[in-house]
C-alpha cells in the first residue's frame, strides 16, 4: 500500500457545528465553549474566517478574544476580503493544521463568492476531511448546505417568492439550513425550500442554539432554544411547479420535528433521537 493510500485510510471527516446566530457571548457562552472543547480545548488550533462580514477585524477579534478566554490554545483570524487573498498560499497554510474552523456571520454570498474554489476553500475542505470541526454562525450556518437560502420574506404565507437560493459550500448533504429561525419567523421560506426539493431536509436553527452534525450524520441540539426539522420526503401533493411567484403554496403531508437540547436527529434514518437514552422517539 502506498503512503498516500495509507494516509487516506486514516482520514476521518470532521463534525459540523451549525449555529443559528446571536449565540451567548457574555454569560456562560455554552455554545462557543462547546465548540472550543470539540476543537481540542488546550490542544486546539482554531481559525476564524471573517469573510462574511464587512467589519472582519472587529467581528473576528471579538471571537478571537472569546475563544482564547474559553481555553483555546491557538487562534488565528483570517480577514479574507477578496479572491486575491483567498488564493494566497500563506492563508491556506494557516488552515492546514486547524482543529477548528469558524465562519462568522454577515452575508453568505460573500463567503461563497470570495472563497469558492480558492486555495483557502481547498484547505478548509482538507482540514474537514482530516477531522477538523467546521462551525458557522448566522450566515456561516447558511453556507453549510449544498443549496443555501440567501434571502426571502419572513412575514407572509409560503410562496415561491418567499425565498431566493444559491449554491452553498456543501459540507452538509441533502439538507438546507435557515438561521435566526423562530426569532424571524422563517418557517414559511424553509417550507418553500423543501417543497421545491422534498428530498432535502429543512433545518431551521434558532438563535443561541446549535446543531452538531457528526461524521455519521447523527446530530445533537445544544443551546437555549430549538431546532426545527422539516421532512418533505412523504409530501403527497404540492402546487410548487404550477403556482406563480405570489400564489400561496399547497403542501400536504409534511413531517415536522421541533427539538430542544437533549435531543438529536439521525439524518440518514430521518428519525429524532432522545440523546439521554440515545433512543428513537415514537
Amino acid at each position: 500500500m502506498s503512503k498516500k493510500m495509507a494516509e487516506k485510510q486514516h482520514e476521518a471527516p470532521g463534525s459540523l457545528f451549525i449555529i443559528g446566530g446571536h449565540e451567548d457571548k457574555t454569560g456562560e457562552c455554552m455554545i462557543l465553549r462547546k465548540f472550543v472543547d470539540m476543537a481540542g480545548g488546550r490542544d486546539s488550533l482554531i481559525v476564524i474566517i471573517a469573510t462574511a462580514t464587512d467589519e472582519p477585524r472587529v467581528v473576528g477579534s471579538e471571537y478571537k478574544e472569546l475563544f482564547i478566554l474559553l481555553g483555546a490554545a491557538s487562534v488565528y483570524l483570517l480577514a479574507i476580503a477578496n479572491r486575491d487573498t483567498a488564493n494566497q498560499t500563506q492563508q491556506a497554510e494557516i488552515i492546514k493544521n486547524a482543529t477548528g474552523i469558524f465562519f462568522t456571520g454577515g452575508d453568505q454570498l460573500r463567503l461563497t463568492s470570495i472563497l469558492g474554489g480558492s486555495a483557502v476553500d481547498a484547505a478548509i475542505r482538507a482540514a474537514f476531511r482530516q477531522g477538523a470541526v467546521v462551525a458557522g454562525t448566522s450566515a456561516g450556518a447558511a453556507v453549510m448546505s449544498e443549496t443555501m437560502i440567501v434571502g426571502g420574506h419572513s412575514n407572509d404565507s409560503p410562496k415561491k417568492s418567499s425565498l431566493s437560493m444559491a449554491q452553498g459550500m456543501g459540507f452538509l448533504r441533502e439538507a438546507v439550513v435557515d438561521q435566526h429561525f423562530a426569532q424571524r419567523g422563517r418557517i414559511n421560506r424553509l417550507l418553500s425550500a423543501v417543497a421545491q426539493n422534498p428530498h432535502m431536509m429543512g433545518i431551521g436553527i434558532d438563535e443561541d442554539t446549535a446543531l452538531i452534525v457528526g461524521p455519521d450524520r447523527v446530530c445533537q441540539v445544544v443551546g437555549s432554544q430549538t431546532v426545527t426539522i422539516i421532512d418533505g420526503k412523504n409530501i403527497i401533493f404540492s402546487n410548487i411547479s404550477e403556482s406563480n411567484q405570489n400564489q400561496p403554496l399547497v403542501i400536504s403531508n409534511v413531517l415536522l420535528h421541533i427539538l430542544p437540547a437533549g435531543y438529536g436527529f439521525d439524518l440518514n434514518l430521518r428519525l429524532p433521537l432522545q440523546l439521554t437514552a440515545y433512543s428513537k422517539l415514537g
